[in-house]
Formats: C-alpha cells, sequence, structure tokens
C-alpha cells in the first residue's frame, strides 16, 4: 500500500505506508505471512503443503488464507523491493511461452539480458503486434532503454519494434536481431518459471495468474542476485532479515 504526500504545488508523490500499518487487522503475525508468502513464491510448494508445513509448527491455517495473502502482499511486496533493485544489461533476449490459465493457453512474454538477468514480464490472452508492444513498453518503463533486442523469428514482435521505431518510443539506434542461438538464454530462463508454475495445479484467473507470476519474477530476481543486498544486510544476514528489510518502510 501507498500513501501520498503533498510537496507544495508539485505532484503527490508516493510513500509506502508502515509494516505495522500493512499488516494491520491480520490474526496472523506478521512474521507468518511473510514467510508463508516467500515460501510459496520461491520453492515448489502448494498451499496444502504450506498448510500441512504450519500445521507442524502448531499454526493451524486454512489453505484458502494463504492464498489470500499471496494475492494481497504479492505485489506490494514486489513494489518495496524493487526500490533496491540493479539495472540490467542493455542487451535484451525477448521470446514468448505459453501457460495455462483456467483450462485456456495464455502467452507469457519475458525478457532477460545476455547475462540471464531478468529485465520484465509481460502476460497476455493473444499474441499479436499490440501484445508485443505492450510487453517493450512495460520494460522499458521499469528499466533503461536498450541497445540491442534479440528475437525469435515471429512476425508481430519485429512489427512492433518498427512501430516503437516510427513512433519514437524507441531510438531508431537500437540494434534489432534474430538468432536462436542467443536467444537460449531466455528460452532457458523460462523453465525457472514454468517448473515453479506446475505445482499450482492450475491458476484460476486472469488476474490472478498476473499476480502469482509477477511474484514468482521477483523470488528468482532475489536468487540471481538483481537487487541491493549490501543495504538490506550485507551477504551474511539471513534471508529473512533481508526480506524485513526489503519490506521495511
Amino acid at each position: 500500500m501507498q500513501t501520498r504526500l503533498r510537496l507544495g504545488h508539485h505532484e503527490y508523490m508516493p510513500r509506502f505506508v508502515s509494516m505495522e500499518e500493512l499488516f494491520k487487522g491480520r490474526h496472523f503475525d506478521q512474521e507468518i505471512v511473510i514467510l508463508c508468502v516467500r515460501w510459496y513464491l520461491s520453492y515448489k510448494l502448494s498451499y496444502r503443503d504450506l498448510v500441512a508445513m504450519m500445521n507442524e509448527r502448531g499454526i493451524d491455517l486454512a489453505h484458502t488464507t494463504i492464498l489470500r495473502w499471496v494475492q494481497h502482499y504479492s505485489p506490494e511486496f514486489e513494489k518495496r523491493w524493487n526500490r533496491y533493485g540493479r539495472s540490467v544489461g542493455g542487451s535484451w533476449r525477448c521470446d514468448e511461452t505459453y501457460i495455462k490459465v483456467k483450462g485456456e493457453w495464455m502467452y507469457l512474454y519475458r525478457a532477460v539480458d545476455k547475462a540471464g538477468k531478468t529485465v520484465d514480464f509481460y502476460l497476455s490472452r493473444k499474441r499479436d503486434v499490440n501484445a508485443a508492444k505492450a510487453f517493450l513498453r512495460k520494460a522499458m518503463k521499469g528499466q533503461r532503454i536498450p541497445t540491442k533486442i534479440t528475437l525469435d523469428a515471429y512476425a508481430a514482435s519485429h512489427r512492433a519494434v518498427a512501430d516503437l521505431k516510427d513512433t519514437c518510443e524507441l531510438p531508431k539506434r537500437v540494434l534489432v536481431r534474430s538468432c536462436k542461438y542467443l536467444n537460449n538464454v531466455v528460452e532457458q530462463d523460462h523453465r525457472r518459471v514454468k517448473h515453479r508454475l506446475r505445482p499450482m495445479l492450475g491458476l484460476k484467473s486472469f488476474r490472478t495468474a498476473a499476480v502469482v507470476i509477477g511474484g514468482i519474477e521477483l523470488a528468482e530476481k532475489i536468487k540471481k542476485g538483481q537487487f541491493k543486498i549490501g543495504k538490506l544486510g550485507g551477504r551474511t544476514a539471513r534471508m529473512p532479515e533481508i526480506w524485513q528489510a526489503a519490506l521495511a518502510a
């Protein structure tokens, strides 16, 4: 959650609420909430797996409670972690993969840099020019403008880049390539996300899928070292301590 502050006649600027306010009204302690959400996003666990694990620790939870926590807190956790994000490289490898949502195939657009660092993702019901443009706009909003973009042979993606250059949203100097060998790095990286999605026994709605994938991408970025951990307790800090520092207002 964010509140806004008025700075004179300037536009409102976002400010994160405190941890106490963020978890206000929750029946369970905030450490339990963070732990369940973090484990669900990071490991191949179902909601019922987490219920059993918490029961062994004397904590009685329903799987629907953890589901609501994941849906409510994942976007907020992502915003707070992003304050400590590192910039990715300028050579992007973009590709689409498929995931099933409520029995229907959806398209997951993803990009990594040449070192395999995650750039961004975009979930779409369609695989077309507009979806490719929406993905690139989202990626460029969160990162610096790329110097090179490597695509697969799908014509819609190349058309999307050309259109963005025509509207000056993407500089003309950006080099566009199509090379399966260079795109192996993003195709391999898709497996990280899809392996995590497999135990979830199906995503029930488009919104649920987008939120959960955002959380999984966050967990993968943490594993890849894409955040400035030095500001969150250093490399000797334990993961629970790092998460607490990252989420603090």
